[in-house]
């Protein structure tokens, strides 16, 4: 399972880029009827193709840290980053994303007596091609290397994570991975809303949809219900922050996640958007403060 809204489906803005989506609608619509496991093969393919950098290889971090690889799989390492000392507090960016998108969590976090370790997941950034190869990648294999990392970098004290980054850090806790506290910014609440959100985006009806759900199952090795973050107990502290002009994952998302585990607190931003939140010195600060906290999460009112 991979892909979120705005993701490679998405990026089809501007005149070419409306060509290019009326093509796929096309396209899609013709294997509907006639070669619906053809069209879900070809979906499948788009929604695990990670999208160009562009906007999304901002650099927001404070300087370099130490560098250094961890193996995902035999041939596949991604890179790490680690600035500081202390309990290490991971930053997890989302699909497209990178680790430096996060750098603006770093100073204040070191400045706690934190250890920050950031990566970039398999295809993206600057590690390593995933296991389909090239610009391609799965949830679950960012999952596979956030349990890579944390295993060689220590157990979290916390974990700062954004967009899918959210559904992989909470799949990693449920698995096993034992973090402290969660912070998770623009999460998505499920995935079946996204695979109907691209349907109607690319233009193919129930047929290929029922049998793409399905691929991304085998391709995942487990059911799409394990994506969906409310079907997940998280009895660990959680500090939702959400922007309600957020055009890439609605707000509502946020509401749903943090109104589901016991220890969720959201916290409500104003017209910062999708990413800009992440450089945002009101949620910078939030957050840290949520981190450092040793009772339950901080901060009810809205960031900004």
């Amino acid at each position: 399972m991979s892909g979120e809204p705005g993701g490679a489906a998405g990026r089809t803005t501007g005149p070419s880029g409306g060509l290019r989506l009326a093509a796929l609608r096309g396209g899609f619509g013709a294997l509907d009827r006639v070669a619906p496991e053809v069209g879900a093969r070809w979906a499948v393919r788009i929604w695990c193709t990670v999208p160009r950098g562009g906007g999304l290889r901002r650099d927001e971090r404070p300087g370099e840290g130490e560098r250094s690889t961890v193996a995902v799989a035999p041939g596949r390492d991604v890179v790490v980053e680690t600035w500081g000392s202390g309990e290490p507090v991971y930053l997890v960016h989302g699909w497209g994303g990178w680790r430096g998108q996060l750098g603006a969590f770093v100073a204040p976090l070191v400045a706690q007596g934190r250890r920050v370790v950031a990566f970039d997941a398999p295809s993206h950034g600057e590690s390593a091609p995933g296991f389909l190869g090239p610009r391609r990648s799965t949830a679950l294999e960012m999952v596979d290397a956030l349990k890579a990392v944390t295993a060689a970098h220590g157990t979290p004290a916390a974990v700062v994570a954004h967009s899918l980054g959210a559904t992989v850090t909470t799949i990693a806790v449920t698995d096993g991975v034992a973090a402290g506290r969660l912070a998770l910014l623009a999460p998505s609440a499920e995935v079946l809303s996204m695979t109907r959100t691209m349907a109607r985006h690319l233009g193919y009806g129930e047929r290929t949809r029922s049998r793409f759900d399905r691929r991304l199952e085998a391709l995942a090795r487990r059911p799409l219900r394990d994506f969906d973050l409310t079907a997940h107990d998280v009895t660990v502290p959680v500090l939702v922050v959400h922007d309600r002009q957020d055009k890439e994952v609605p707000h509502a998302d946020g509401v749903r996640v943090a109104g589901t585990w016991p220890d969720g607190t959201l916290v409500t931003t104003e017209g910062l958007g999708h990413r800009r939140l992440l450089r945002d010195p009101g949620v910078v600060d939030v957050v840290t403060r949520f981190v450092a906290a040793s009772d339950g999460a901080q901060g009810s009112s809205p960031a900004r």
